[in-house]
């Protein structure tokens, strides 16, 4: 495992990539896929060849959208293909910040709304379908390919994967990682508190009792990923890990602020130092929701009057949008753009 210094944003002053002569171009679809009963919601973020109008992404009563361009031609030449995997009750707009930023770097973005792990439809039992969420990027994937608006824009030769919590562990899989859902258990009957226990066993969850948590989802295509705070790493089938993709990059959020059931350092489950030439970049000061979009004013007391988790709500000296600016350059890097 290579293990990069961990980076100061009080040291380092960096912020997003500044946006070229273009917004991104945007568009939404729906994806058909024959192990969803509905179609799932799914979008596409792309360096634009022209302007059409200008529109917020994401936009909401808390985080801060995403200007693009909605709709207009892709631009010349071949691009580097990025699946996006979102975290539980997440969404794929709200992490514009990302989305925009490994388009300046030249990068397509395609990402969906997982089914039953989204905003507003989070539920435990479905959240434990590991296989359907790497299903869902494999078949955006099958289609974005067979697009002629599209296809003849992306470079099929490097396709990667970018996930956060849960969308950490779909990527993992979609990477050849397996998970024992029996380990998981015990995972959770020891340390019942650990933030990927506690929402599971709200629902009654046993994770040995779904398939779709340990089933094999890797994906031939994808030669690049790039891994963010991810759940159930403790769970890892061991067997799994030696041919596993090659050259993951793994981050983990916060040092003292750091969210434990996340932890793939060595003072956590160590999951970087068992995957095969992996790179491990932690970042810091931060903490698991920093990865979220920036928040608008009062969007932490309206989150807190609701009883919600505390999203908008960094460690103390953290920039949030810093932090975005150096995780996008680490996740570019990570991905070979």
């Amino acid at each position: 495992m290579k293990r990069l210094a961990l980076f100061s944003i009080l040291a380092l002053s960096h912020a997003v990539p500044a946006a070229a002569d273009m917004l991104p171009g945007y568009d939404r679809f729906d994806l058909m896929a024959d192990h969803r009963a509905r179609p799932i919601a799914a979008s596409i973020w792309y360096p634009a060849a022209n302007p059409t109008y200008r529109a917020p992404v994401g936009d909401g009563p808390i985080f801060d959208p995403t200007f693009a361009f909605i709709g207009p031609a892709v631009a010349e030449g071949e691009h580097p293909l990025v699946l996006l995997s979102h975290g539980s009750g997440g969404n794929s707009d709200s992490l514009g910040w990302l989305t925009s930023g490994l388009v300046a770097e030249g990068a397509i973005v395609l990402a969906v709304n997982h089914p039953g792990s989204t905003s507003g439809d989070s539920s435990p039992r479905r959240s434990t379908d590991l296989d359907a969420r790497a299903n869902d990027l494999s078949a955006a994937l099958d289609m974005v390919l067979s697009d002629p608006a599209f296809s003849p824009f992306i470079d099929e030769s490097r396709v990667g994967v970018v996930g956060f919590s849960l969308g950490g562990t779909t990527a993992l899989g979609l990477g050849g990682v397996r998970f024992n859902g029996e380990v998981q258990d015990e995972n959770c009957a020891t340390g019942p508190e650990a933030a990927d226990c506690v929402f599971f066993r709200l629902g009654d969850v046993r994770f040995a009792d779904y398939p779709g948590y340990h089933a094999d989802a890797r994906d031939p295509r994808i030669i690049r990923a790039v891994i963010v705070d991810p759940g159930f790493g403790g769970s890892a089938d061991p067997e799994s890990l030696q041919d596993a993709l090659a050259g993951m990059t793994l981050i983990n959020l916060g040092d003292a602020d750091r969210l434990g059931a996340v932890d793939v350092g060595p003072d956590g489950n160590n999951l970087a130092e068992h995957l095969p030439d992996a790179t491990y970049v932690e970042i810091a000061p931060a903490n698991h929701f920093t990865f979220l979009g920036t928040c608008k004013p009062h969007a932490a007391d309206l989150i807190q009057e609701d009883g919600d988790d505390p999203i908008c709500t960094d460690p103390e000296d953290t920039d949030r949008a810093a932090v975005h600016g150096q995780l996008v350059d680490v996740i570019a890097e990570g991905l070979g753009l």
